[in-house]
């Protein structure tokens, strides 16, 4: 859609700036003529009081500008009273130019020089006392012409700017186009790699489960009276639990949003949270300390956060089997809400922290490499960011930041 709009916007530009430039180009020659004959009149109304103050017309021998190419007076017997080229008064004028410039009239036209020169010929009739003389005047129109000149280099200017713009524009989009078709290949790419990584990770977690299961079933099918049989019964309910969580954990990670959102307490959170580690706690003698924050209410879906808490508590307790210090607090920063799980166990190696939130890496043997991987994905669903920082021996903290409500 928002291709087809910027496209449509070009279009649309493109055209408006095309017309403007041919409108203008067509007026600049009307304007040019508008400027030649107002030169013209402003002319021969100069020339006309010069003559009416001097009888003799000497005085129009000083009239000089960049304008005028030639002009001269004319009497009705054809014979020109003055004339530009001093040479020429008293010649009579040629027939042919007489039929062009008829008396008693105003008339305009574009004429071409003997030297080549494309100018403007104004004739009117000047009225002088006792008689009527005809004014031939013609002026150069390089400076006028300059008008159309350069609307015509406006014009070839805009068109070459719109040329290059359209062909810049469409190598650019070819060029997104073909980044977005590689990226697109790219991610395909990558996910087939994922899935190739999943499938091998499936195969090699569910194979080991199931092996166990299928001999387990075996011994007690051939001699399902024998007391240890319950032993193989109970390892074979263990193993289904594993595939059962590793199923769960890998539907969760794949789910998109669970239910709509709403407002929740977090100190509340904490506090259930924390009530549902404490039986596995208290087996491994964890202690867990606690600091609920008051009144500090977020917005999101309030079960997956709790499956998010719930599995980084779960690493924090497996972290340390001989036991230590769990402590989960939550408190407000500006307009976010922090959540911290800070635990005294093992730690993770330094080469290891920048892989540990990639799904499927696991430094445990019987891990699925999914617990943090969810955790995040959950996290940056609700808009928020996951930080882990370790060190070998003196444990690990985990820092949530969720937006508040």
């Amino acid at each position: 859609m928002l291709k087809k709009a910027t496209l449509s916007l070009g279009i649309f530009t493109s055209c408006f700036l095309l017309w403007f430039a041919v409108f203008n180009y067509r007026q600049a020659g009307p304007i040019a003529e508008e400027n030649l004959r107002g030169l013209a009149l402003s002319l021969t109304a100069a020339i006309e009081n010069i003559a009416v103050h001097d009888p003799s017309l000497a005085g129009l021998a000083r009239l000089h500008t960049n304008d005028i190419a030639y002009f001269a007076l004319v009497d009705r017997s054809g014979v020109y009273r003055f004339h530009s080229n001093a040479d020429l008064v008293g010649a009579p004028v040629k027939p042919e130019m007489l039929k062009e410039f008829p008396r008693g009239s105003r008339s305009e036209a574009r004429v071409t020089l003997g030297t080549g020169e494309r100018a403007f010929r104004y004739t009117a009739p000047v009225y002088l006392s006792g008689e009527t003389l005809v004014l031939h005047l013609t002026l150069h129109t390089y400076r006028a012409d300059a008008v159309v000149r350069r609307a015509k280099l406006n014009m070839t200017i805009l068109l070459g700017l719109l040329v290059a713009g359209w062909m810049l524009s469409i190598g650019l989009f070819r060029y997104a186009r073909r980044e977005e078709l590689h990226q697109i290949a790219m991610a395909r790419k990558e996910s087939l790699a994922k899935l190739g990584e999943m499938g091998a990770m499936l195969a090699h977690e569910i194979r080991n489960p199931l092996a166990g299961i299928k001999g387990f079933a075996q011994v007690i099918a051939k001699k399902p009276q024998e007391q240890r049989n319950s032993v193989f019964a109970q390892n074979i309910v263990t193993e289904a639990v594993r595939l059962e969580n590793l199923v769960n954990d890998l539907l969760a990670y794949v789910a998109s949003d669970g239910p709509a959102k709403a407002c929740f307490d977090l100190g509340e959170l904490i506090d259930h949270t924390v009530s549902l580690l404490a039986p596995e706690a208290s087996d491994q003698n964890v202690v867990i300390e606690k600091e609920s924050p008051h009144a500090l209410r977020c917005f999101g879906n309030r079960d997956r956060l709790e499956q998010a808490l719930l599995n980084l508590g779960k690493n924090a307790l497996q972290s340390m089997p001989a036991g230590g210090v769990l402590r989960l607090t939550g408190s407000a920063a500006g307009h976010n809400a922090i959540i911290c799980l800070r635990d005294s166990g093992h730690g993770i190696a330094g080469k290891d922290l920048p892989k540990v939130f990639e799904p499927f890496f696991t430094t445990r043997a019987r891990g699925t490499g999914l617990g943090l991987a969810l955790c995040r994905k959950i996290v940056e669903e609700h808009h928020g960011t996951v930080e882990l920082a370790s060190e070998l021996n003196h444990g690990t903290t985990v820092t949530v930041t969720l937006p508040r409500t």
